[in-house]
């Protein structure tokens, strides 16, 4: 536990004032209708849906996640996450314009675009529940169970004083401002939390304990951590962290703010945006600081924290008020922060405050968003005035919020419920890949995943059977085989439905491409059929962008994996390899941009 200085003070209350003076500022305009609470009216500029993207997945449950693989995994670890870059590229040059396109409220309105019938109305639904309210809440208390931890440790506060004091603010802010609140408390946001994480990594890398970044890179606890790269020798290693999230999990997977294709509140963002190209430019600018720069800081705090809390029961000793249940090694970030001194704990600490509040905020938002148009309008009152939708809501983002803080308090860890919500959406994602540009692919295709993706899962967490099967040692398959196994079941469950029920009608499948115009070889049996009958589709006669997009991808991924590697080996004080992988970034750069300029003359 910390001692506050009246400066800390100042600074968390000076924060704390800006956001709520936010949030009712906004909340008069963002209570005129629907549109404007969940969507801020489609008005908003690029840079501002970035900056919010980034914001809210800095998330306090990041940092101890980020502390949790490092000091388990070493820095290589981080792959089982940065693999998602791939799906968001692909989201930036081929779904970002898709989306903003389909004019959606939700994500979830694109299956009754998509589908048809009794099949597609019941997807909506029982997404909107499945994701707006269980995984939401799922999701919301991992963030919340960080700020748990994060008040135990720096603050002595109770689990139950953490949650009533940042549930409060954060619930009345988002109720009342809606999605404009948000997006402008966002804004905010970013700053305070980038300069608390860096001020804090500069602070505690120069502790006398940790002795700078040379001697830090030296220390016995912390040399075989280093890596960007799993060690190569070690194949259970290198299959776990690298080749399954590079070759498997990136695109088959959902995964809340990874979904393959966009969905979730990334998608929210792009159908905010005031066209296709601010839709592109803030998802594109989102994932240079999300992956590329964002995560370094953290990384050097979680390496710090091997000097200076060595193991677990190095923890234990220093703040013996931890209970057992939720002793673990992401509590290594928060117990580094309380070394920081009066002013820069202030500002680290409202930081963290930001990046609560701002996930928070977005997951109530989006869900809330689900529980309005997509449940509520859809199901219980079709004729529900904007006033009324707006006042469910309002409501709805109370309840969720109420949820996620009694779930909170039963967590243990981050990383736990990161692997568990990995599992369960695996072998559904490519199914939100090719929905877009393959006709075959029914409403029962996603239902059928979404069940099977879950029920399998549930087998193997919570049952015998997938200690049976995956064990580490006394497993009948080897451990890192659970993720593709589930993968491949899924997948193949999923196709087989396809294949076995009726294809949607005619009518959807042709008002869909009419609409979209997502083009390819996918959709060659409805515009044969369509042509031989005389109906147009086709109004856009340009060839199809997807090669293009899919190879600017590839380029954006060198460019940012680069970066990402150029920024560690320059704090490593690398300097060859920093150079050679700073020259690939400025390459990668530049032939990016003559591929995107074929594809679009200009994003912004």
């Amino acid at each position: 536990m910390v001692s506050l200085s009246t400066l800390d003070y100042i600074l968390i209350a000076s924060f704390f004032s800006m956001t709520l003076g936010i949030g009712i500022w906004v909340s008069k305009k963002s209570g005129k209708n629907s549109s404007e609470y969940f969507l801020s009216g489609r008005s908003m500029p690029w840079w501002l849906l970035g900056i919010s993207m980034v914001a809210t997945t800095f998330s306090t449950d990041t940092p101890n996640l980020v502390t949790d693989i490092v000091r388990t995994h070493g820095v290589s670890g981080n792959w089982v996450w940065w693999a998602f870059l791939l799906t968001g590229l692909l989201t930036v040059f081929v779904y970002a314009k898709l989306w903003r396109k389909s004019n959606v409220n939700t994500d979830l309105e694109f299956y009754e675009l998509r589908y048809g019938g009794k099949p597609a109305s019941f997807l909506r639904k029982f997404r909107a529940v499945y994701l707006g309210v269980i995984f939401n809440v799922i999701t919301m208390s991992a963030v919340t169970l960080a700020a748990i931890k994060i008040g135990g440790i720096m603050l002595g506060l109770e689990p139950w004083q953490t949650v009533i004091s940042a549930g409060i603010i954060t619930v009345t802010f988002s109720a009342l401002g809606g999605f404009k609140g948000v997006i402008y408390t966002d804004f905010l946001l970013f700053f305070v939390a980038m300069g608390g994480a860096i001020g804090a990594a500069y602070y505690l890398v120069n502790l006398p304990e940790v002795g700078g970044v040379a001697t830090l890179i030296t220390n016995e606890n912390v040399v075989d951590k280093l890596s960007i790269l799993p060690d190569f020798s070690n194949t259970d290693a290198l299959i776990t962290l690298l080749i399954i999230p590079l070759a498997v999990q990136w695109w088959s997977s959902w995964y809340p703010g990874a979904e393959p294709g966009g969905g979730g509140y990334i998608a929210q963002r792009m159908l905010a945006a005031k066209d296709e190209n601010h839709a592109i430019g803030a998802t594109f600018f989102f994932n240079i600081m999300h992956y590329a720069l964002r995560p370094w800081p953290w990384i050097i705090v979680a390496l710090a924290s091997l000097v200076v809390f060595p193991d677990l029961a190095s923890i234990q000793e220093a703040f013996p008020s931890i209970t057992d249940d939720k002793l673990g090694h992401d509590l290594a970030y928060s117990a580094m922060l309380t070394k920081l001194p009066s002013g820069l704990l202030g500002l680290v600490l409202a930081s963290l405050i930001a990046a609560y509040m701002s996930t928070i905020s977005t997951q109530l938002n989006w869900g809330s968003s689900y529980i309005v148009f997509d449940f509520y309008k859809e199901q219980i009152n079709p004729n529900a005035s904007e006033k009324r939708l707006v006042a469910v809501g309002r409501i709805s983002t109370i309840v969720l919020m109420v949820f996620s803080a009694l779930l909170a308090l039963l967590l243990q860890n981050a990383l736990q419920l990161f692997e568990v919500l990995l599992v369960f959406g695996a072998g559904t994602g490519l199914i939100f890949i090719l929905r877009w540009f393959w006709w075959r692919i029914n409403a029962w295709s996603e239902i059928t995943a979404m069940f099977a993706s879950g029920i399998i899962s549930i087998i193997l967490k919570l049952t015998p059977a997938g200690a049976f099967l995956f064990a580490k040692e006394t497993g009948v398959f080897s451990s890192y085989l659970e993720y593709p196994l589930v993968v491949l079941i899924t997948t193949l469950i999923w196709l087989a439905a396809t294949f076995i029920t009726q294809p949607e009608s005619k009518a959807v499948l042709q008002d869909f491409y009419r609409k979209i115009q997502p083009g390819g070889p996918g959709w060659a049996h409805v515009l044969t059929e369509a042509e031989a009958e005389g109906v147009t589709l086709v109004t856009n006669k340009q060839p199809w962008s997807v090669p293009a997009g899919i190879m600017a991808m590839l380029l954006g991924c060198v460019l940012i994996y680069s970066s990402m590697f150029a920024t560690g080996y320059w704090i490593y004080g690398k300097t060859n390899q920093a150079l050679i992988m700073t020259v690939l970034a400025i390459i990668s750069g530049g032939l990016l941009i003559r591929v995107w300029k074929k594809i679009k003359a200009n994003i912004l």
